[in-house]
């Protein structure tokens, strides 16, 4: 693949995520403000993407690898904090707005780029990159001060998720670096794993006594509303959809770049969530956000910076493999919290 071409991949990718990682939040907040149940939600979009994949695997429009438990066992810690990382934003946007949500991903990136050099023996950021993070913390911190809306249960579950999406930004680079699966093995693994944990927290959160209690109340009927239908299946669709593009954009990119990529693109998600909810950010918060976003651009242009090769090539830079971007025939467009 040439320069040129892997270059165009990358954004490409990059683009692919950040549209859906920005509509997502707002999807799911619509979700599971008409499907107030975060567990089975979450099932679903794995129950969605596993037969997704399975499926188009079989008709021929992707190549997958094949599941083995060998594999699976390898994969399942990796599983495990993905469903942590889903399962804490969904309960976290269940209890609180999606600017509070914004927030605390916003954080992320410094901490992703520390994780990043004491674990996975990445060069440690340099001063440029440094400050950028730090610019980026800084706009976090005016905006989470104009917050409003500040509950303790929702920022319990904000720790929670800010703990495990900075674990799973990390350890999952690591598995996509060293297992040999192509992107749409890893969605396959990642989506049907998480969907065999899902039931265990759904008994131990005892969620499972709401949905039979409104089974019950409907006679048996069905829990989805029209609303609550058309909204539970746009998320699904878009779990799928950010399952690929999450993967290839990881296989493309080092973890902190694809983190800071996830926080900047965030500024759609609030222009959004301005348009449709009551409960957003005020205009001082809105500017905190903006300081966020050029915190983010002089990220990106000091590691761009960064990765002009010297002496031979940069520790920090990974090449997309041409099998990681599938190539679907024409008419279908390429399609993970």
């Amino acid at each position: 693949m040439s320069s040129s071409s892997s270059s165009y991949a990358t954004s490409s990718l990059v683009v692919g995520y950040a549209l859906c990682s920005s509509l997502l939040a707002v999807i799911n907040k619509f979700a599971i403000t008409y499907f107030n149940y975060p567990g089975l939600l979450t099932a679903l979009q794995y129950l969605t993407s596993t037969v997704g994949v399975y499926l188009l695997g079989k008709l021929g429009f992707l190549h997958h690898d094949a599941f083995t438990w060998d594999t699976a066992k390898k994969f399942l810690p990796a599983a495990a904090v993905f469903y942590l990382a889903i399962f804490t934003n969904t309960n976290l946007l269940r209890h609180a707005n999606v600017d509070t949500f914004i927030v605390f991903r916003s954080l992320t990136p410094l901490l992703v780029a520390i994780a990043d050099t004491v674990f996975r023996s990445q060069p440690r950021p340099s001063k440029l990159t440094f400050l950028s993070l730090l610019v980026i913390l800084a706009g976090a911190v005016g905006y989470v001060v104009n917050d409003s809306a500040f509950t303790l249960t929702a920022y319990s579950w904000a720790v929670a998720y800010l703990v495990t999406i900075t674990t799973e930004m990390v350890y999952i680079k690591h598995m996509v670096s060293s297992l040999e699966l192509n992107t749409w093995g890893f969605v396959l693994y990642n989506n049907l794993l998480s969907l065999m944990i899902a039931p265990i927290f759904w008994f131990l959160t005892g969620e499972y006594t709401d949905v039979f209690t409104a089974v019950n109340a409907r006679g048996g009927g069905s829990l989805f509303e029209p609303v609550a239908f058309f909204a539970v299946a746009l998320s699904c669709v878009f779990g799928f959809l950010i399952s690929f593009f999450g993967f290839a954009a990881r296989k493309a990119i080092s973890a902190t770049a694809f983190t800071v990529t996830g926080v900047v693109n965030k500024f759609l998600t609030v222009v959004i969530n301005v348009l449709i909810w009551d409960k957003h950010a005020s205009p001082v918060g809105l500017v905190c956000l903006l300081v966020t976003i050029c915190g983010g651009i002089g990220y990106q242009q000091s590691v761009t910076v960064a990765k002009k090769p010297t002496n031979g090539p940069s520790q920090d830079s990974e090449k997309v493999d041409e099998e990681s971007v599938e190539l679907i025939p024409a008419g279908k467009v390429a399609t993970n919290v």
